[in-house]
């Protein structure tokens, strides 16, 4: 059966330009400088230089002529349309907790230049004697590894992609002759299944001649568990080793990477560009100095030339009918130049007032840099102190560095959650996480504290928190279980 229905549906809209402008916001400072430069390649009306003061002059002379303009019925786009998928603001950064520990650890670097891990595998892939057949399997095997180094698919399903995706028949064995040759390309352990597997690919490749290196290999071999539960007074009787034995053994263990793949990310990082701050804070007897780092973005002005060029085209009006395309051809440029120029100042306007208000929010804090002095902060209340959108606040914080006088730091850093004291008092979670990590480094490794007794301290010292929450904090700086962090 048909059914009407009538809807309303409200649709933001945004002009080409608005999108233009919305990109600028977001894009940190080295990115600028490709920006600009692309622009000046692009568009002949715009130069670098300080702008003339005749400039207005002529924008208003210029702006009374009267053109069958068809740069007023530009096509509208929605938000949906230029927003991609992989673009789209996470829906928690808008929310209160608007900043996980992940962003804290893997702070987003502007560029960075290098080899990807499966690049690196599939060109040491392909210096070894495979048939083609071999080849596909491996560049499948490859192009189904994780960006920690582990295949996460089982055989079997990799045999049936083989089938249904690139038209090879492959029995299980064929696949895992082929993954023991990925298995055995660098970084060790790659393409390993499990963290057993990885870290026995690891030990094999150490000198086996090492009595404590041939002990940890047999560890993991064949007493895998009770070394994750640390239950190390059974693998003593088990194996007939000694304390020390067992210790140096340990200690071979724990030279071994659990994550193979963030090796080859982290080599990459070390011949990524430096970090470009967007802004530099300096402290000085008056207070605080920001500054937009104007590096090598250039001042931009109109070309004197195509304005000039446009002013007698329209003087003479004689010929103004038959100039016609050349005349929208120049105004056209110009104009684009001239929004242009004024995107990015209201661009560095934006950026100066929404650090400003971070500065002014957290400004206990940027005196000495001392994180317990961070107060809770989320993008609301940025929003509210600017007058700015909340995805406005957004776009600006995200990959965005300010240069202090105690380090380099992301925008998103200073924005957290926050939790109150039994006097009712607000304070920072990154202030409850510093107090646990100190509580955790200083405890006996012999008997660590559990997330119980880490409750009870937290507790004495005045922060109400519950047992979940400490075990949820202490997951997110990858501190592990007490049982886990014991040691002989």
């Amino acid at each position: 059966m048909l059914k009407q229905r009538l809807e309303q549906k409200l649709l933001q809209k945004l002009s080409p330009q608005q999108i233009q402008m919305i990109k600028l916001l977001e894009i940190p400072t080295v990115q600028m400088e490709q920006r600009i430069k692309k622009e000046l390649e692009e568009n002949p009306a715009l130069e670098e230089g300080p702008e003339e003061d005749d400039e207005e002059t002529i924008m208003k002379e210029l702006e009374g002529d009267d053109f069958e303009d068809n740069e007023q019925e530009q096509e509208e786009f929605t938000l949906d349309d230029y927003i991609d998928d992989d673009e789209d603001i996470p829906e928690y950064r808008l929310q209160a907790k608007n900043y996980s520990r992940d962003d804290e650890k893997r702070p987003e670097i502007p560029f960075s230049i290098g080899t990807t891990l499966h690049e690196n595998l599939a060109t040491q892939l392909g210096l070894r004697e495979l048939t083609e057949k071999q080849k596909t399997i491996g560049e499948f095997i490859i192009g189904n590894i994780d960006e920690d180094g582990y295949l996460r698919r089982d055989i079997s399903n990799i045999v049936d992609d083989l089938a249904f995706l690139q038209n090879v028949n492959a029995t299980e064995n064929e696949v895992k002759e082929v993954l023991e040759v990925v298995q055995d390309l660098d970084p060790p352990g790659v393409g390993a299944r499990n963290l057993q597997e990885c870290l026995i690919l690891q030990i094999k490749r150490k000198d086996q001649s090492n009595p404590s290196v041939r002990l940890a290999k047999k560890i993991l071999e064949d007493h895998f568990e009770e070394f994750t539960r640390k239950h190390y007074d059974k693998i003593e009787s088990k194996l007939g080793v000694g304390e020390d034995e067992l210790k140096k053994a340990i200690e071979e263990i724990m030279k071994l990477s659990p994550k193979p793949g963030s090796l080859m990310s982290e080599s990459s990082s070390e011949t990524a560009q430096q970090i470009i701050p967007d802004f530099i804070l300096e402290v000085t007897d008056n207070g605080f100095e920001l500054h937009l780092n104007s590096r090598n973005l250039p001042e931009l002005r109109l070309n004197k030339a195509y304005t000039e060029m446009l002013r007698n085209y329209t003087r003479d009006s004689g010929k103004k009918k038959e100039m016609k395309d050349a005349i929208m051809f120049v105004k056209q440029k110009i104009d684009s130049a001239k929004w242009f120029i004024d995107a990015i100042k209201q661009r560095q306007n934006t950026l100066l007032l929404t650090m400003n208000a971070i500065l002014k929010y957290q400004e206990e804090y940027f005196k000495e840099g001392d994180e317990t002095k961070l107060k809770p902060m989320i993008l609301k209340d940025i929003a509210e102190m600017t007058g700015l959108d909340i995805s406005t606040v957004s776009r600006v914080a995200s990959s965005k560095y300010i240069q202090t006088h105690f380090g380099i730091f992301p925008l998103k850093y200073f924005f957290s959650e926050g939790l109150q004291t039994d006097s009712g008092e607000e304070v920072s979670t990154r202030e409850i996480k510093k107090i646990l990590q100190e509580c955790i480094e200083n405890e006996d490794k012999r008997r660590p504290l559990t997330d119980e007794k880490l409750t009870e301290i937290l507790q004495q010292k005045g922060y109400q928190i519950a047992r979940r929450t400490v075990a949820k904090y202490r997951e997110q700086l990858n501190i592990p279980v007490a049982r886990l962090r014991k040691e002989i």
